[in-house]
């Protein structure tokens, strides 16, 4: 099998997954190459991402890694034997790395939840709103790599524009309310586009107004992506050098715990698209 030269973070994640079911039983990966009948090498290659497993090697391996969660195992069967080459894939080479790996994840969430502080949560915003956001980069962006972004965040709408939308939840602040990132008619576009979003059944947009006391969890913001199973869930966090990708089992617990702080202190969808029709008429 032809290695791989870089994997996606999916690949990757499958692939984390498997070394932990592998040091959960104490095996040591020469140990579990003899389940394989295949070298220690074929498996380190498996836990780094650089080569696929099928499904039949890899439930045996779960099976002598004593793994009785089914549906786990049934999740990175799904990881393992999806072939799926999506719309991102035209970005492949002209966009970071990062920007596909969020598109792949978003698309086969079973959930998103989106906390944001400063921006208008990615999946809502208008084509004006992102152009601006990315013209304002440093070092500017080149002509084309902008006009690149803006396409490729326009297209990330599938996800809840689509005809299979996935539910969705948005926690956004006054602040990203009101920061005006281009002039005050996007801004208004912006808002106005929102408050349609938020009447669609599967969007619920909730909003934390500044005058809320006693809110310390500014630095909260996240994407949470539903896996299959809640052991498959995935947080993206903003990094100095592009996403940050959090899966280990504490970690999205305490995302879990935060959302649902941050999500009990802000307004309810009513009061939020009411909130957000005044700061509309406001502009």
């Amino acid at each position: 099998m032809v290695l791989r030269s870089e994997p996606t973070a999916r690949q990757m994640r499958l692939a984390a997954e498997l070394r932990r079911l592998r040091d959960a039983a104490g095996l040591a990966a020469r140990e579990a190459a003899a389940l394989l009948g295949v070298s220690s090498a074929q498996i380190s290659q498996i836990e780094a991402g650089l080569t696929g497993v099928s499904e039949k090697r890899l439930r045996l391996l779960a099976a002598n890694y004593a793994c009785s969660d089914d549906e786990l195992i049934d999740g990175l069967v799904a990881m393992a034997t999806d072939r799926t080459r999506g719309w991102w894939e035209e970005y492949r080479g002209l966009l970071p790395t990062p920007f596909l790996d969020l598109s792949e994840l978003e698309h086969h969430a079973t959930f998103l939840r989106e906390v944001q502080f400063l921006y208008i949560p990615g999946p809502l915003q208008t084509e004006g709103y992102a152009r601006a956001v990315y013209a304002y980069r440093v070092p500017e962006l080149p002509h084309e790599e902008l006009e690149l972004r803006v396409r490729h965040r326009m297209q990330r709408k599938v996800i809840i524009e689509g005809p299979a939308p996935t539910p969705y939840e948005a926690v956004i602040h006054e602040a990203a309310l009101r920061i005006m990132v281009g002039d005050r008619a996007a801004s208004r576009t912006q808002l106005t586009r929102l408050l349609e979003l938020s009447e669609a059944g599967h969007i619920t947009v909730r909003v934390i107004p500044f005058d809320l006391e006693g809110f310390a969890g500014a630095t909260s913001a996240m994407t949470y992506t539903g896996g299959l199973v809640p052991k498959l869930d995935t947080v993206v966090r903003d990094a100095p050098h592009g996403a940050a990708f959090v899966d280990s089992e504490a970690q999205l617990d305490a995302f879990r715990t935060l959302f649902r702080k941050v999500e009990g202190v802000s307004l309810d969808p009513e009061r939020s698209r009411d909130f957000i029709h005044k700061l509309a008429k406001e502009l």
